[in-house]
């Protein structure tokens, strides 16, 4: 590299642009700063990526609780409205500012470094939530184990960790039918295995005191830890051959578990339950904020996971036609998760003869408690048991590979001289580190602790980055500059919807969930456990930190400048010299001003001489140069 730049120092100002290839010698075209970034090895690795981060643990314990409990068939309706103001153009916008810029989520902030603490609080945000998402794994896996038997070791009572309320709520069957039971007093022996014996909560006073280290959820996130490292060692050329396994299977055994679900008695109870349109519920504010909810957390935006995936991406990938396939593929299996889920349910709810409602439970109570019930109550129960978990085991893990992928980009594009050739022992450090600290979540109380990083680290933080880097992209940077941006890469600019939606309701919708969660605002419980509050301070002072980011960036970057205050906040607010696309033969229009030697009258026709022809994206380009000529002209 240094002989290559020592040559060039020696040339004189144009002739390397002026130059056609085979004037070039021996001088290495292709090498380029972004070769040693790594790229995906197919267009499909991205797509399944994109998928398997988006359709999560999520899909299967939340949507269908949020739909039950919002109107049933009703919530769709606000549901697929909130998809389509919240969900597919802030996807997009997320997409497109990774692809343009082959960067993760610090060093894409060369479009305006004045924001650059929104990439940091991102960081922070995504750290947290890998730290705890992985101990959701880790249970995951002992339950996966604890299925390789012959028998389910919560079927039955009289364990040493079960209690005098312990009883085995198979439902007693009459001469007329099945006798309700009365469960308000007793507690299943699911429960019991989930609470005293998983998590042996039972050796915890609360927060404060966690207890001990429970060894084989420790062994059990260790493992987690491993082949979350295993999978992302060589980046995503590793991670992106991986999710062609795990996000695909998933499908297969839910479509299994649908057939199985909906072909029990009672079935049709659930479904019923689930799917019953109650439109009144529709004049309520709260399904309506339910449903952005449910959009904005299952899609992943504002993790940095979507912008790290489409970083590795070829300049003119279609993520226009991705963006569709991926948020509406994650909204049909949301639909699909709830008829398998609820299907079961009515069976349990015929078999106990209870109403659905006493059945159905949202988040980790449906997996390790009621899921794990209905599965004793099918033959062949193990074996339900066990493709279920492993359904979400392969959910949970690429969504996992996303978080680490995003912070090991981000950190690595920042030191890329230091940590790139070193990326697969970085990757391993951060690893370990994460595994250090989440070990206290592998204590007698540490779903205490994990329900706080739950409630609190993505919270209205993560409200907070969205709604920062929306309107720093369309307000600051400009919204007609970022529209040429993607003209140049995708051949098309965006539409007045796209348009709308960046510049008013998005940001709009999320400003109302942010006020919204603050006015509603309740402290975190588990079960009938109430937080202290330390430690309700603890989880604001969380959420707040990502928020501080963003203004403690501001300062370093105007500190950076000179000049007087509104000179400095011009000058940081502005992009980077270097901003554009990454590699040299993309930067065309605009953007050949910043190649070297681009001092010649018309970089632009001496770059296509150089790089060979003129393509329909250069004629992009052409057509984007004139827009910006005329506009010069017009203001004049």
């Amino acid at each position: 590299m240094k002989t290559l730049q020592g040559a060039h120092l020696r040339k004189p100002v144009t002739p390397d642009l002026l130059m056609t290839p085979s004037d070039q010698g021996d001088v290495d075209l292709d090498v380029d700063f972004a070769a040693d970034r790594g790229n995906w090895t197919g267009k499909l690795d991205f797509l399944l990526s994109c998928i398997g981060y988006c359709v999560g643990l999520g899909n299967v314990w939340r949507f269908p609780y949020r739909a039950y409990t919002n109107g049933g068939g009703a919530f769709l309706v606000p549901y697929f409205l909130m998809l389509a103001i919240c969900g597919i153009p802030l996807f997009f916008l997320e997409l497109s500012l990774g692809q343009f810029s082959s960067l993760g989520p610090l060093a894409v902030w060369k479009i305006s470094p004045l924001f650059k603490g929104a990439g940091a609080a991102m960081l922070l945000i995504v750290g947290l939530v890998a730290i705890y998402y992985n101990m959701i794994i880790a249970y995951v896996l002992f339950y996966l184990f604890a299925s390789l038997t012959s028998n389910l070791p919560w079927e039955h009572c009289g364990n040493w960790w079960n209690t005098d309320l312990c009883l085995e709520h198979r439902g007693s069957k009459g001469g007329n039918g099945a006798l309700p039971l009365n469960l308000s007093s007793t507690v299943s022996p699911s429960e019991e295995y989930w609470s005293r014996y998983v998590l042996h909560i039972q050796g915890s006073q609360g927060i404060g005191s966690p207890g001990e280290i429970r060894w084989n959820l420790c062994l059990c996130l260790l493992l987690a830890w491993v082949i979350v490292f295993l999978c992302i060692l060589k980046g995503v050329k590793s991670s992106g051959k991986v999710v062609y396994f795990t996000a695909t299977f998933p499908y297969l055994i839910l479509l299994m578990l649908l057939v199985r679900g909906v072909t029990l008695p009672g079935a049709w109870k659930g479904i019923q339950f689930y799917l019953t349109p109650q439109f009144h519920h529709l004049l309520t504010s709260k399904v309506w904020i339910e449903a952005a909810l449910q959009i904005f957390y299952s899609l992943g935006v504002g993790f940095g996971g979507l912008l790290t995936f489409a970083s590795y991406n070829t300049f003119h990938q279609n993520i226009y036609r991705d963006t569709f396939i991926v948020t509406l593929g994650n909204a049909i299996t949301s639909i699909l998760a709830g008829f398998a889920i609820f299907s079961v349910l009515g069976y349990m709810s015929q078999e106990l003869g209870v109403p659905v409602d006493q059945v159905a439970k949202a988040g980790p109570g449906l997996a390790f408690v009621v899921y794990p019930q209905a599965m004793t109550m099918l033959p062949l129960s193990p074996f339900w048991s066990f493709l279920f978990f492993f359904m979400l085991l392969t959910l949970g893990l690429d969504s996992q590979f996303a978080f680490l992928e995003t912070i090991v980009t981000a950190v690595t594009d920042e030191f890329p001289y230091y940590l790139r050739p070193k990326k697969a022992v970085f990757s391993g450090l951060i690893c370990v580190a994460m595994y250090l600290m989440g070990l206290v979540l592998t204590t007698d109380g540490g779903m205490y602790w994990l329900v706080l990083l739950d409630d609190y680290s993505a919270s209205f933080g993560l409200m907070v980055v969205v709604i920062t880097t929306c309107l720093a992209v369309t307000r600051v940077y400009g919204i007609q500059r970022f529209c040429r941006d993607i003209h140049m890469m995708l051949g098309f600019k965006p539409g007045i919807y796209f348009r709308a939606c960046w510049l008013f309701l998005s940001p709009a919708t999320l400003l109302a969930l942010l006020v919204y969660s603050i006015i509603k605002y309740q402290p975190s419980e588990y079960g009938s456990y109430r937080f202290p509050a330390w430690a309700e301070l603890l989880g604001i002072l969380m959420g707040l930190l990502s928020c501080l980011m963003i203004p403690a960036g501001m300062l370093v970057a105007v500190l950076r400048e000179e000049g007087s205050l509104w000179e400095r906040l011009q000058q940081a607010s502005r992009p980077a010299m270097d901003w554009g696309p990454s590699l040299e033969e993309n930067r065309t229009g605009m953007y050949v001003a910043t190649l070297a030697g681009s001092q010649s009258p018309k970089p632009l026709m001496v770059h296509m001489r150089k790089y060979g022809g003129i393509t329909s994206f250069e004629n992009t380009a052409i057509e984007v140069d004139r827009e910006i000529a005329e506009e010069e002209e017009s203001m004049m």
